[in-house]
């Protein structure tokens, strides 16, 4: 039965993560005014696993990793949406799929920031802060440190610059108020050294300051299922404008990847899961 299901969805362009997953790298290469060019950095970027059986379960797991570690990158980032809830599949503990992610390997080490889905569901479209929700707490106990809402600097190449993770904007607080806190981000950071934001949803982009070279960001899935290249149903309240790629505005830069499973509808069409490689610097 697997296997006659992956054959269908194959056939029709589709993809659902059984058995073999179809998955893709997607390179960029953006030349940010304000990230010096001799300061190389090898970027991988994933987001929006949604995690659960047997759609993106342990098996799909194993063949990301290995995937993204083949690139050898410098640094992975990992963008949020490690959870899935119980719809159509069945809910893996993170206690159970953080110590695969643990096996990325990069000279700089594996960092993450949360997204919606990992934060309860108090509402369709909203979701309850806590100050360490379980898949935070799985994250760290295998060494992938978690930001919310904080910068940090790191050593590289003789140089150093600056990672920033903001808290999930749709995640809130009881009063209302969103958990994320860009302007509480961008104050820790105490030199003018290169910076790189990880930001779940792209809806934050556009109050991101030129201080900042480079935003990632995922959670609109490309559309997750598109037709004749058209996404009906993206949810940012922009639309299409940040559905996909490298966008560049008013000489920023924002890289949106597709991510890797499905929220709600186990279905993936004319989106394919992506793991995304973006180098910094180096030849112009």
């Amino acid at each position: 039965m697997v296997t006659l299901l992956r054959r269908l969805f194959h056939a029709f362009g589709a993809h659902s993560w059984i058995g073999e997953p179809g998955l893709v790298v997607r390179h960029y290469a953006p030349k940010p005014q304000n990230w010096p060019q001799d300061l190389p950095l090898r970027i991988a970027m994933l987001s929006d696993f949604h995690i659960a059986e047997p759609w993106t379960g342990l098996d799909a797991l194993q063949t990301i990793v290995k995937n993204t570690n083949s690139l050898q990158p410098d640094i992975v980032l990992l963008v949020g949406d490690f959870e899935e809830g119980p719809r159509f599949s069945r809910h893996l503990p993170p206690s159970e799929w953080a110590p695969v992610l643990a096996k990325l390997k990069s000279s700089l080490g594996t960092f993450a920031v949360l997204g919606n889905h990992d934060y309860p569901r108090i509402a369709r479209k909203r979701h309850r802060a806590l100050p360490a929700p379980a898949a935070m707490g799985a994250l760290e106990a295998v060494g992938i440190r978690t930001l919310i809402n904080e910068a940090i600097p790191l050593p590289w190449n003789e140089k150093t610059f600056w990672l920033l993770g903001l808290g999930d904007q749709i995640a809130e607080f009881e009063d209302g108020r969103s958990l994320a806190d860009l302007d509480r981000t961008l104050s820790q950071m105490t030199d003018d050294a290169p910076a790189i934001l990880m930001a779940h949803e792209p809806d934050i982009f556009p109050e991101v300051p030129d201080r900042v070279s480079l935003t990632l960001s995922g959670h609109v899935h490309r559309g997750q299922i598109r037709f004749f290249g058209h996404a009906p149903v993206v949810p940012s309240k922009y639309g299409r404008r940040y559905l996909h790629g490298h966008i560049v505005e008013t000489g920023r830069h924002l890289v949106v990847g597709a991510g890797l499973g499905h929220s709600g509808v186990p279905l993936r069409f004319d989106a394919p899961p992506e793991i995304v490689l973006i180098e910094l610097g180096g030849p112009a």
